[in-house]
C-alpha cells in the first residue's frame, strides 16, 4: 500500500543517479575550480549495479512510487544505459520513465533509449548566446551541441522539456528571446538559482524570482494564464501565453513547494536522500550486498519515508546547514 511521511506526503517519485561524473562543469552544480582535472570520481565498483538499481526501484514502486527519473552527474556517461532503461520499464506499476541530461550525447543515444522504453528527456540549456552559455557550463561548450541533442531526441520520438537556471547578471537579460526561440521545440521551464551543494556561490541577490521572469516574458504584447497542476506534487507552475505556448516556473526559493514534495533520491552509490538539500543519506548498498531479503529491505525503506520531515526550502533563512549533498551526486 502507498505510504506517507511524517507530514502526510506520499511517496510518488524516485530520482535515480547512475553516475557522479559529468562532461560539463556548470557553475551552479559542478564548478570547475572544485571539480577539476584531478578530482577523484567514484570507481565503477562503488556504483550500484543495474540489477541493484532495478531491485530497489521495484521495492519502492511497491510502496507507492509511480515515476522514475534517471539522473547523474550526466547519466549518458554510464555505459549501457539502455539496458537499465529496459529493465526499469518492465517493473509493474511504473507509470513513467524519464531522464535529465545536458543533451550532449543524445545524438548518439536517443534512438536506443527510445527503443528501450524511455519516454521523456529533460534537457538543461541556460542560454543561446555562446559566450554566456560557455561561461555557465564552465568548459566553453557551444549551445549548438545541446540543440543538436534536443533535435535528436525529438527525431527519436522522445518527449522533451528544457530546464534553464536563471542567475541575475549572468543569463537573465535575454530570457524573452530565449523562450521565443525555443518554445516551438519544447516546454521551457525557468528555475530559480538554488543553494544546492556547498560550492556554487549562492546568494539571494543572484535569484531572479519566477514572477519577475514571467513579467519579462510577457513584455508589452503577451499575457500569461496559470494552468492547473496535472498531478499532485508537480514542481513547476505552468502558464499558457495568450498566443498559445506553455512555459514553466520552478520557484524553490520564492515559493517553496515542500508541502507537496513526493520525491526520494537514490545516489549512484546506493544512498537514499529524502531532500535535495539533505546533509546525509541512508545507505542501502551494504544491506543489498549483505544479502538482505526483500522483506527486510522493504522495512528499511518504509521506515525511512515514514520518518521523513524535510522541508528545507520552507525553512531557508531560519536554519543553517554547513554541509549539503552536492547536486551532481543525486541529480536535481
Amino acid at each position: 500500500m502507498p505510504i506517507t511521511d511524517a507530514l502526510g506526503r506520499p511517496l510518488r517519485d524516485l530520482r535515480i543517479s547512475v553516475t557522479d561524473r559529468c562532461n560539463l562543469r556548470c557553475t551552479y552544480c559542478m564548478p570547475a575550480e572544485i571539480f577539476g582535472p584531478d578530482y577523484a570520481f567514484l570507481p565503477q565498483s562503488e556504483l550500484l549495479s543495474f540489477e541493484e538499481i532495478s531491485r530497489v526501484s521495484r521495492l519502492l514502486v511497491g510502496l507507492g512510487v509511480q515515476k522514475l527519473r534517471l539522473t547523474g552527474g550526466e547519466p549518458l556517461l554510464r555505459r549501457d544505459l539502455p539496458t537499465l532503461v529496459a529493465a526499469l520499464v518492465e517493473i509493474s506499476g511504473v507509470q513513467g520513465l524519464a531522464m535529465t541530461t545536458n543533451g550532449l550525447l543524445l545524438p548518439r543515444f536517443a534512438a536506443d533509449l527510445k527503443a528501450a522504453g524511455l519516454q521523456r528527456v529533460t534537457v538543461s540549456l541556460d542560454a543561446l548566446d555562446a559566450e554566456t552559455f560557455g561561461q555557465m557550463n564552465g568548459l566553453g561548450v557551444s549551445p549548438e551541441r545541446v540543440l543538436a541533442g534536443i533535435d535528436a531526441a525529438l527525431s527519436a520520438g522522445l518527449g522533451v522539456k528544457l530546464n534553464t537556471v536563471v542567475k541575475r547578471g549572468v543569463n537573465d537579460a535575454a530570457l524573452a528571446e530565449f523562450w521565443r526561440e525555443l518554445r516551438g521545440k519544447a516546454v521551457v521551464r525557468f528555475i530559480e538559482f538554488m543553494d544546492v551543494g556547498n560550492h556554487n556561490g549562492w546568494n539571494l541577490e543572484s535569484v531572479v524570482p519566477s514572477a519577475e521572469v514571467i513579467e519579462r516574458l510577457a513584455g508589452n504584447d503577451l499575457t500569461f494564464t496559470p494552468l492547473p497542476p496535472r498531478h499532485p506534487g508537480e514542481v513547476a507552475t505552468r502558464f499558457r501565453s495568450s498566443d498559445g505556448f506553455e512555459v514553466g516556473a520552478i520557484s524553490s526559493v520564492t515559493a517553496p513547494f515542500c508541502g507537496n514534495c513526493s520525491r526520494l533520491r537514490l545516489s549512484a552509490t546506493g544512498s537514499l536522500y529524502t531532500c535535495l538539500f539533505a546533509t546525509q543519506g541512508y545507505g542501502l548498498k551494504e544491506p543489498l550486498r549483505a544479502g538482505e531479503t526483500d522483506a527486510q529491505l522493504l522495512e528499511r525503506l518504509q521506515g525511512l519515508w515514514q520518518a521523513r520531515r524535510d522541508r528545507y526550502s520552507e525553512e531557508r533563512g531560519e536554519v543553517t546547514r554547513s554541509s549539503k549533498i552536492e547536486m551532481s551526486f543525486i541529480g536535481g
